[in-house]
């Protein structure tokens, strides 16, 4: 083979491995922008996901469901919607705001439970400045609305609200007394007041008789939540009724509370603010607690615990449905 037709194969093979590395390196540099965008966008959503978790959206939305009963039973007719929103708007701000501070203020406790390690601020998808920044942003605005398109006493009590929550709660009650959440369930029993101050700029009785029923549920409820997650209350040292004073004293403690829970659930038919709708939907859903509790107390399975837990939640969505329901199929004279 001469040496022309050697030198004219290698420059055709060195032509096609340039030709074949060029290609590899575009289509690698292709795959790693695709891949680059893909996180970007995940991460992206990421962060999205994070602040909307810490605001507790759950929580907040049964808050601003009692919020507007409030409202909704303050008034014979229609609410007004330039009413109606900001309300809605600014108390939802508010109670996020505060649901963000507790997760800001028990990153430590949180990084260490099992039910709540993976949150935002425990995990360090969101820095507690960031999500400090957050928080504020989010009070700010609800105060400002209320104040200015609601107004001022309504402004006042939300913001007490998280105050009492964030900060007497989350940073003291909950570390320092078993009775915590007896003591600082008042913060988050007082949104059927909201929404009615709201609507009339006063503080009536039977807006009272709403936050006492919220009130009266909210032990039962976190305790049976308590006794399902003793161990870990334990290991982060927090006072909580089961750990402080046992888990059979807690059941007892919640059996007792939904009596008095039942003979509370009385109080709006027998004062005449509701009618016989709610007082057959109210006796009915208490019962049920009650035997949720009793169980609990006397036949309980490993399961009871948060069964009673969840059931709570529907109880007090189911009765303040029901109060709406029958304010407006039923209006008292």
């Amino acid at each position: 083979m001469s040496n022309a037709v050697v030198d004219h194969l290698n420059v055709q093979f060195t032509t096609e491995i340039i030709g074949a590395l060029m290609s590899e390196t575009i289509t690698t540099k292709t795959t790693n922008e695709v891949n680059t965008a893909i996180t970007a966008s995940d991460i992206k959503t990421a962060i999205w996901r994070d602040y909307y978790e810490i605001t507790k959206p759950r929580v907040v939305a049964l808050l601003v469901l009692t919020a507007l009963v409030g409202m909704c039973l303050s008034v014979p007719g229609a609410i007004p919607w330039q009413v109606l929103i900001p309300s809605m708007v600014g108390i939802g701000f508010l109670s996020s705001a505060a649901a963000a501070i507790n997760h800001i203020v028990d990153e430590r406790i949180d990084s260490i439970m099992g039910r709540t390690y993976n949150r935002p601020v425990a995990t360090g998808r969101l820095t507690p400045i960031k999500a400090t920044v957050f928080a504020t942003i989010l009070a700010l605005s609800g105060f400002v609305i209320l104040y200015v398109f609601v107004n001022p006493l309504t402004a006042w009590l939300t913001f007490s609200g998280l105050v009492g929550y964030s900060f007497i709660y989350t940073m003291y009650l909950k570390r320092a007394t078993p009775q915590n959440i007896t003591i600082g369930g008042l913060a988050g029993a007082i949104p059927p007041l909201l929404g009615w101050t709201a609507m009339t700029n006063e503080i009536h009785g039977n807006a009272l008789l709403l936050v006492l029923l919220v009130f009266t549920w909210t032990p039962p409820h976190f305790w049976a939540l308590a006794i399902h997650r003793k161990d870990e209350y334990a290991k982060v040292n927090i006072p909580m009724l089961p750990v402080t004073h046992g888990v059979n004293f807690t059941k007892t403690q919640i059996l007792l509370y939904t009596v008095l829970l039942f003979v509370v659930g009385l109080l709006p038919y027998l004062v005449g603010m509701s009618n016989w709708l709610y007082l057959i939907g109210a006796v009915s859903l208490n019962l049920m607690f009650f035997a949720y509790a009793w169980k609990l107390k006397f036949n309980a399975e490993e399961s009871t615990a948060m069964d009673t837990f969840k059931f709570s939640i529907i109880h007090l969505m189911g009765l303040f449905i029901i109060l709406l329901l029958d304010h407006y199929l039923l209006p008292v004279s």
